[in-house]
């Protein structure tokens, strides 16, 4: 009798970790798989701070025109060619936007995919199952063999959520990483130069609001290509720069050139680095000097970053 009673306990124990294959503890799995990844998430973002100065493309997928807005001034805040921003948005004369239009920034459908991470653990979580249901067996043969049935079931599911957790912990890694990858390659690859010789009157500042720096010179001296890349804009249409030129020099960064007493490249032209685009002026300005930034994403940047600076 007392045998009887310990199997229907072993029963009764061993039941409540399964029914039809559902157990308690695949609960626990999901907790630590969710753990994990919770886990490899602030780790990648902390990677990514220490990077500095790469951060995911912050530039949303419409931008609603505000008072003071020009379809320059919201290409070149957001790192785009207004041409290319003009056809996307069927705009045939830049000039003629009005508050409150919505410009579109990137073509459609241009949204992230879902994060590896996230489409694993949805799949731990599936595995969560109901509250066990408590069965009884009488003892003989057949029971002890009935009760290490029902372990196997516990045991597939645990193999098969250990291998779930593998995976997650290989493939959680953030959209952003891949993108601060790409932006790194990118920067690597240009060659940057002075924009002109000069002494630094001013440098960038964020908290100042100075968006790049300010080199001194002489009137008409050459202001060059700091690296290649496509004229995207030359003009006088951006208030408080002056004579400006533009040069996109891939899909992340774009350099600029204010206050030019004369302008020698066109819209649409391709540079290179150490070509003369440009003579320095002071228009728009309160003495002669070139006021030159770097744009990542169409956000200002410190040039200091990129070029060997003459502070003395």
């Amino acid at each position: 009798m007392n045998r009887y009673f310990v199997l229907l306990l072993v029963g009764i124990v061993l039941a409540g970790c399964s029914s039809s294959g559902h157990h308690a503890p695949v609960a626990e799995h999901s907790d630590s798989a969710r753990k994990n990844v919770a886990v490899a998430k602030v780790s990648s973002a902390d990677t990514a701070r220490k990077k500095g100065t790469h951060e995911k493309d912050w530039r949303p997928q419409v931008y609603v025109v505000q008072k003071g807005d020009t379809l320059f001034s919201i290409a070149f805040n957001h790192g785009l060619d207004y041409h290319e921003l003009a056809e996307l948005n069927g705009i045939k004369n830049p000039g003629a936007i009005s508050i409150g239009q919505q410009i579109r920034l990137l073509p459609a459908g241009a949204a992230p995919a879902a994060s590896p991470a996230l489409i694993e653990s949805k799949s731990i979580e599936s595995l969560v199952k109901e509250q066990p249901k408590v069965v009884k067996y009488p003892y003989s043969d057949v029971a002890l063999a009935q009760i290490d049935k029902v372990q196997e079931p516990a045991k597939s599911d645990a193999a098969t959520l250990a291998k779930t957790e593998s995976i997650t912990k290989s493939e959680a890694k953030p959209d952003s990483a891949a993108s601060n990858a790409e932006d790194d390659g990118e920067a690597d690859a240009l060659e940057w130069s002075m924009p002109t010789k000069g002494k630094v009157l001013a440098e960038f500042s964020e908290s100042a609001n100075r968006k790049g720096i300010d080199i001194g010179g002489k009137l008409g001296q050459p202001i060059i290509a700091s690296a290649p890349g496509k004229v995207v804009y030359s003009g006088t249409g951006l208030r408080g720069y002056g004579k400006l030129v533009i040069i996109k020099h891939n899909k992340t960064y774009l350099s600029a050139y204010a206050h030019n007493d004369q302008v020698l490249v066109k819209e649409g032209q391709s540079v290179t680095r150490g070509q003369k685009i440009a003579e320095m002026g002071n228009t728009d300005a309160d003495q002669v000097k070139l006021h030159f930034e770097v744009r990542r994403l169409g956000k200002p940047v410190d040039p200091a970053k990129y070029l060997p600076l003459d502070k003395s």
